[in-house]
């Protein structure tokens, strides 16, 4: 790659304190200006959005995570008075914890446990891992995204003890998602369990009059965070989804919010070669074809980012998956994410990315500050950071060398100010991106159809446990069982809900095993 090529193409942003080089990603000198009709319209689109126009026509609703850095724009004055006033009450509920005039039953808070799941969880866990510090974060944090019991037990096995002491944050803006229930439920019982009163350590955050606001509110819990529908799960970072854990942990949110401010204003700009968001969606339209035909890997060269690409998964995956465009015609779009961190990734997959099959572009985020103490040499003049700084600008050579196309994204440091510009610049470019390939990219159609299946699964589920239970002791096959039920054409599903009951004790069902598999028996043993 030539010097001149770089000049031409790289995009600096010297208010964030942020970069971003495109020069590695392999379109003519004649694809900016092509595009420019298209960005145009792309602009117009996120103006619209930004102004509240109906931005997910399956809902009705308007999309405004842009508002919550920058009130001023919110489309009416009621919306910019509840924002103000949620950030002002997540601040204040912060610094009361901390001062010790909020508690729990066994004295002041020492923990948080987020339960959530997807936006409500990836954001919060990113943040919370890029600034996890003993020695200044006021609380520790904890997670239960999941609705595996193994995995809650894990959590709780690690606050043994301690429950007295940790706060709980339940997110949910309709209150109705099933893991987050089950999570809730899962953390009411473990408060029992320790004769402690879970509503003295529980607060929400959710939306008006939904069904968690309405039982916080009834059960006495300490307090409830606003949750808009305007905001998206994986637009929700910078809403109290993520602000409320972030400033109990100690993390300066308002600087967050600030640097998501000044990154939107830099992205906002209709001249393409000097918005970094813009430059961003181009190069991913030309690497994929417009059609996602290549991966996006993501390798932050900083311990702190590592779980950026995990946090750029849902957002870029949930957002541009989408089977139709605006128009109702099958597309498939999409552009699948992954990624973990520099130098690790040059001991695990950059193997393949540079000799095997070239089906990706890599996305390197470089962090220009190594620590806050001064370095030890590991030989004259060379540190720690300067090897890794080194890894990452050898790799990304190496991979040129192999036509493998890349872009770099440089930042100052990992502050507050910084992980809030980046969340930034993704949420513009992933809207951007949609628009040039006609989608939208604020609803989730395949979302909510797994969550339909999950719960005709457990419909059919009720169904198995409820013909067992009428037949104590009589042994039956998945396929006897399918049938009497009237779900024959489900009998695979019926043959895995068994396999699952009789592998967990608490069930009471029994398998006598046969060859071959589906011979088995399965029976409800009361006893």
């Amino acid at each position: 790659m030539d010097w001149k090529r770089f000049k031409e193409y790289y995009c600096e942003v010297p208010a964030v304190g942020f970069s971003i080089d495109v020069s590695r990603i392999n379109f003519k000198d004649t694809y900016l200006k092509e595009m420019e009709v298209e960005m145009q319209k792309a602009y117009k689109s996120m103006e619209a959005l930004e102004r509240g126009g109906i931005a997910n026509p399956d809902e009705q609703r308007m999309v405004g995570h842009y508002w919550l850095r920058d009130s001023e724009l919110a489309p009416t004055a009621d919306i910019m008075l509840a924002i103000d006033e949620n950030l002002d009450k997540i601040s204040s509920f912060a610094a009361e914890v901390h001062a010790g005039k909020i508690i729990g039953q066994k004295g002041p808070f020492q923990n948080i446990v987020v339960v959530g799941i997807g936006g409500s969880a990836l954001g919060p866990q990113f943040v919370a891992d890029a600034f996890t510090d003993p020695k200044t974060n006021q609380m520790k944090p904890y997670f239960i995204d999941n609705t595996d019991p193994d995995g809650i037990d894990l959590v709780l096995s690690q606050l043994d003890g301690k429950l007295g002491e940790t706060l709980v944050i339940v997110i949910s803006k309709s209150g109705g998602t099933t893991e987050t229930h089950n999570g809730m439920e899962e953390m009411r019982e473990a408060y029992t369990r320790a004769g402690l009163d879970f509503t003295k350590h529980a607060v929400a955050v959710t939306g008006e009059g939904s069904k968690l606001d309405k039982f916080a509110k009834d059960s006495g819990w300490i307090t409830c965070f606003a949750l808009w529908d305007w905001v998206g799960g994986r637009t929700s970072e910078l809403s109290a989804v993520g602000l409320l854990p972030a400033a109990l942990q100690g993390i300066d949110i308002k600087n967050m919010l600030e640097g998501a401010k000044m990154m939107d204003q830099a992205t906002r700009i209709q001249d393409t070669k000097k918005n970094p968001a813009a430059l961003l969606a181009l190069m991913w339209y030309h690497a994929t074809g417009g059609k996602g035909l290549k991966d996006m890997v993501i390798l932050p060269y900083k311990d702190r980012l590592k779980l950026f690409s995990k946090y750029l998964q849902q957002l870029v995956m949930e957002s541009l998956g989408k089977e139709k465009d605006l128009n109702g015609n099958v597309v498939h779009q999409g552009i699948a994410v992954y990624g973990n961190k520099g130098s690790t990734d040059q001991h695990a997959y950059v193997q393949q990315l540079r000799d095997g099959v070239n089906n990706f572009y890599v996305t390197f985020i470089e962090v220009l500050k190594d620590r806050q103490n001064k370095s030890i040499e590991m030989e004259p003049g060379v540190t720690t950071g300067d090897y890794l700084h080194g890894f990452m600008l050898g790799t990304r050579e190496a991979l040129s060398d192999k036509d493998r196309e890349s872009i770099t994204v440089t930042v100052n440091d990992v502050s507050p100010f910084t992980v809030g510009a980046l969340i930034a610049l993704y949420e513009r470019a992933v809207g951007f991106y949609a628009s040039l390939v006609g989608i939208n990219a604020y609803h989730q159609p395949g979302v909510e159809a797994g969550k339909k299946a999950a719960a005709n699964t457990i419909e059919l589920q009720k169904k198995v446990t409820s013909f067992l239970t009428n037949h104590p002791k009589q042994t039956f096959s998945a396929e006897v069982i399918a049938e009497q039920i009237g779900a024959k054409e489900k009998t695979e599903t019926v043959f895995k809900l068994l396999e699952h009951m009789a592998a967990n004790p608490d069930k009471k069902v029994t398998k006598t095993a046969y060859t071959p598999f589906y011979n088995n028996l399965y029976a409800y043993n009361p006893v």
